[in-house]
């Protein structure tokens, strides 16, 4: 393997772990707005807003990515998100 070769596999190697994970928040028929929103808040650092906009996408759309980062940062944010009963994944 040339250096060349080598230099873009490292690279691609890079490239993909640099890759954000994000969590995906999904609808449900049992979690009130408000809850939906105090957690978004108290969970993925969002602004009353953003977290009123997040459950109305929601709401209509099914779901709505709420929050990107490491999977590191992520883990323990949807892990709180699923404890208070909604319905999340990280991607």
């Amino acid at each position: 393997m040339s250096t060349k070769e080598k230099y873009q596999e490292d690279l691609l190697v890079a490239e993909q772990e640099d890759q954000e994970n994000q969590i995906v928040l999904y609808n449900d028929e049992v979690n009130t707005f408000d809850h939906v929103i105090e957690m978004l808040v108290a969970t993925c650092e969002h602004t009353t807003i953003q977290a009123e906009q997040c459950a109305i996408i929601v709401h209509y759309k099914g779901k709505c990515t709420v929050k990107s980062g490491s999977f590191e940062d992520l883990k323990p944010r949807c892990s709180k998100l699923l404890k208070a009963g909604l319905s999340a994944e990280i991607i």
